[in-house]
């Protein structure tokens, strides 16, 4: 939409911060489709269970949130944005999610819009490389992706916008250098479904595990170190046969009178 309030830069009132009377969080429509549901978790838990956060800024940690369909209100009087996932640098879990303002991000709470916003693209209805983009653009999200599985929009999969001179500018690599993450397509199976699934990585290339990828992970290293306990158990019992042998054949020859150098 072009008719949304203006976003304004200033700080809020103590008052627009504590009055979110008469604002609905919820609509509790169903709205997303199996893959995408997935897509959506893929996104956010391998934040939270695997990544320590951005680089440290004067060697302190820098807190982080990851939340996946919940709405993004930016402007009082204007319907929220609902991206897909979204992560934002620099702000703090709310401790409570249960008033209103811990169960959406509203910007003006939490001092910032969020630093990514992730899009699945589901139809070509939802307006993701038009409207939601120039939506995005207004409010300030300074990092803003599109995934496109069914090329429902173009023939691209993937599409990556970074703010430049105000404006979000496609760019040609996922790489977020000052996070310290990539996106990437992968593909292999989550959650039993086979596909090419959008995911975060180190800027090696590194995939930040899923909680299974990171239980076959510590399985194999436990069978590794037990494969190794048993090799080194097999070389010690093999040491002693032959210290055993050596010593039979000692004892053999000094009963026939011979030495053993």
């Amino acid at each position: 939409m072009d008719d949304d309030p203006p976003v304004s830069n200033a700080s809020p009132k103590p008052t627009d911060l504590d009055d979110l009377s008469g604002i609905v969080t919820e609509d509790d429509q169903p709205v997303d489709n199996v893959f995408s549901e997935k897509q959506q978790r893929l996104l956010t838990y391998p934040l939270l269970d695997g990544w320590s956060g951005p680089p440290p800024v004067d060697g302190k940690p820098v807190p982080f949130l990851a939340m996946a369909n919940v709405g993004l209100f930016f402007a009082r009087g204007a319907p929220p944005l609902v991206p897909d996932a979204l992560l934002s640098v620099g702000v703090e879990q709310l401790p409570d999610p249960f008033p209103t303002e811990g169960r959406s991000y509203f910007t003006w709470v939490y001092g910032q819009p969020p630093s990514v916003v992730i899009e699945i693209v589901s139809n070509d209805r939802g307006g993701e490389l038009s409207e939601k983009l120039r939506r995005y653009e207004r409010i300030g999200v300074p990092r803003y992706v599109v995934y496109d599985p069914e090329r429902h929009l173009d023939a691209e999969v993937l599409h990556i916008f970074a703010t430049a001179g105000g404006q979000l500018q496609k760019q040609s690599s996922g790489k977020f250098t000052d996070l310290g993450l990539e996106l990437l397509l992968w593909e292999g199976v989550f959650e039993q479904v086979r596909g090419t699934w959008l995911r975060w990585a180190t800027l090696d290339g590194t995939l930040l595990p899923t909680a299974g990828e990171e239980r076959a992970r510590a399985e194999s290293e436990k069978q590794r170190a037990e494969s190794e306990k048993q090799r080194a158990e097999s070389e010690k019992q093999r040491a002693e046969s032959e210290k055993q042998r050596a010593d039979a054949l000692a004892a053999k020859l000094r009963a026939l009178g011979v030495e053993p150098d």
